[in-house]
C-alpha cells in the first residue's frame, strides 16, 4: 500500500485520540453500523481531500465500513494530525497522503497521489481535488460518477464553474446542510478559532476589541463566543442585511478602515481575498493579531505585510511577528491558514458528527442517484438533513413532540380561518 505520512510509529496515539473523539459522535456511529450490513458503496473508489482530523478519520473508517475503496489526502498543509494519518495506515489499511507543515509541492503531489486512485466519487474540503481534475487530470472525469464539497470557500467555486458550463460532474453541497452549516460553522469555528487563537497567544481576549470580518455562520459563531470572553466584538461586512443583523445582536459594525485603528485581535471568515491588506496594517496598533479561519490563506494580504515589514521573526509556535518600517508590530498566526486546525484540533467531534454523517449520506446518495443528476451542485436532500437531526437528538437522549392529526389536518387546510 502506498502512503506519505510523517511516522507509521504515532498510530497508537492516533487510534486512542480517533476512540475519544467517536464517543462523542454516535450519529456517524449508526450510519457505520447500517454500512457494515447493507454495503451501499461497494466498489466505489473514493478520493478524499480533507482536514485530517480525529473525526474525519472515523468518517473514513465509515466509509469503508461501507464498501468503498477509500483514499485520503489533506485540504490544508498545516491542518493535519500525523498521528491520525499514521494510524489511517496502520490500524485501518487506508493510504493517507498528508505531514503536518507540508511545503506547497508537496501538498499538491499528495492530491495527485489521491487521484491516481482513480477515483468515481470526490470528497472535497475546498474543491482542490475537483479543481485538479479540470485542470491537470482530465483524463479521469469520465470515471467520476460525483462528488461532495463541504466548505463555503468550495462551494462559491463549484457553483462557478457550473455557471460557466465548464463542471463536469454533479457535485452535493454538503456545506448547504442545515445540519451542517447551522452547527458546524456555527459552533464548531466559533469555539475552534477562539481555542487556535488561545492556544497561539495565550492572550486575554477579555476587554479587547475584537474584529471579525464577516458574518456568515462562521462569523456569527466566532464573535458569539469573543463577546461571550468579555471582548468588544466588531464586525466588518459588505452585506447590508448581514451587517444590520450583526447589529441587532449587540455588535458594533463599521469599515475596515476604522476598524483596523482600534482592534485588538483581527480574524477573517469571508472566503475572498484580501480582506485585511496593506492600508490595513498601516494604521493597526503596535502588537496587533491577525489571522484566518476561512479555507485559504488568502483573505490575509501577506505579501503587502512582508513588503511593509523591515523585519519578521517566529517569536512563539504559530506566531510570526512583524515589524513595520514605523517600528510597530503586527503578530500573523498560524501563517494566515486556518488558526482552528493550524494551533489547535479544529471543531469538537460532536459538531462534526453531523457534519461527516452528512458526508456519508451523500455519497450513498451520489452512488445511488449520479446517473439522474445533471453537471450542476445540489443542495443535501432534506429528507437526509432531517434524519440526520433526528438521529443526533435520539443520540443526545433528547425527545421532541409529534402533531396530532388535528394538528396536522390545521396545517393542511385553508377552510378553518380563525
Amino acid at each position: 500500500m502506498d502512503y506519505d505520512i510523517k511516522d507509521i510509529r504515532l498510530a497508537q496515539k492516533g487510534l486512542l485520540r480517533m476512540e475519544w473523539a467517536q464517543q462523542e459522535m454516535p450519529v456517524l456511529d449508526l450510519v457505520n453500523r447500517r454500512f457494515k450490513k447493507e454495503l451501499p458503496l461497494r466498489g466505489t473508489r473514493l478520493s478524499a481531500c480533507l482536514h485530517v482530523t480525529t473525526e474525519t478519520a472515523n468518517l473514513m473508517t465509515t466509509l469503508k465500513a461501507g464498501g468503498a475503496d477509500v483514499v485520503l489526502c489533506a485540504s490544508n498543509p498545516l491542518s493535519t494530525q500525523d498521528d491520525v494519518a499514521a494510524a489511517l495506515v496502520e490500524y485501518f489499511h487506508i493510504p493517507v497522503f498528508a505531514i503536518k507543515g507540508e511545503d506547497n509541492n508537496t501538498y499538491y503531489r499528495h492530491i495527485q497521489a489521491a487521484l491516481n486512485h482513480r477515483p468515481m466519487i470526490t470528497m472535497d474540503d475546498g474543491a482542490d481535488l475537483v479543481s485538479t481534475l479540470h485542470s491537470k487530470r482530465r483524463d479521469l472525469l469520465r470515471e467520476i460518477i460525483g462528488g461532495t464539497e463541504e466548505t463555503t470557500t468550495g462551494v462559491i467555486r463549484l457553483r462557478s464553474m457550473a455557471a460557466r458550463g465548464v463542471l463536469k460532474f454533479p457535485i452535493v453541497s454538503v456545506n448547504d446542510a442545515n445540519t451542517k452549516h447551522l452547527f458546524d460553522n456555527r459552533y464548531g469555528t466559533g469555539q475552534s478559532t477562539l481555542d487556535g487563537i488561545l492556544r497561539a497567544t495565550n492572550r486575554l481576549v477579555a476587554g479587547t476589541v475584537f474584529v471579525v470580518s464577516g458574518y456568515g455562520w462562521c462569523g456569527r459563531g466566532i464573535a458569539m463566543r469573543a463577546k461571550g470572553m468579555g471582548a468588544d466584538v466588531v464586525v466588518t461586512e459588505i452585506d447590508p442585511l448581514k451587517a444590520i443583523e450583526a447589529v441587532m445582536d449587540g455588535f458594533r459594525v463599521m469599515p475596515m478602515a476604522e476598524a483596523a485603528q482600534i482592534g485588538d485581535f483581527f480574524v477573517t471568515v469571508t472566503g475572498d481575498i484580501k480582506v485585511i491588506r496593506r492600508e490595513h496594517f498601516a494604521v493597526m496598533k503596535d502588537g496587533a493579531v491577525i489571522c484566518n479561519s476561512g479555507h485559504f490563506n488568502v483573505e490575509i494580504d501577506i505579501p503587502a505585510l512582508e513588503k511593509m515589514s523591515k523585519r519578521k521573526r517566529p517569536i512563539r509556535e504559530f506566531v510570526e511577528e512583524f515589524t513595520l518600517s514605523n517600528g510597530r508590530r503586527i503578530n500573523l498566526l498560524g501563517e494566515g491558514r486556518l488558526i482552528n486546525l493550524a494551533a489547535a484540533e479544529g471543531h469538537p467531534a460532536s459538531v462534526m458528527d453531523m457534519s461527516f454523517a452528512n458526508q456519508a449520506l451523500a455519497a450513498e446518495y451520489m452512488v445511488k442517484h449520479s446517473k439522474k443528476l445533471e453537471r450542476k451542485v445540489y443542495p443535501v436532500p432534506a429528507a437526509i438533513d432531517q434524519e440526520i437531526a433526528r438521529l443526533k437528538l435520539k443520540g443526545m437522549g433528547i425527545q421532541i413532540d409529534r402533531l396530532t392529526k388535528e394538528q396536522e389536518k390545521y396545517l393542511a387546510s385553508w377552510e378553518m380561518g380563525t
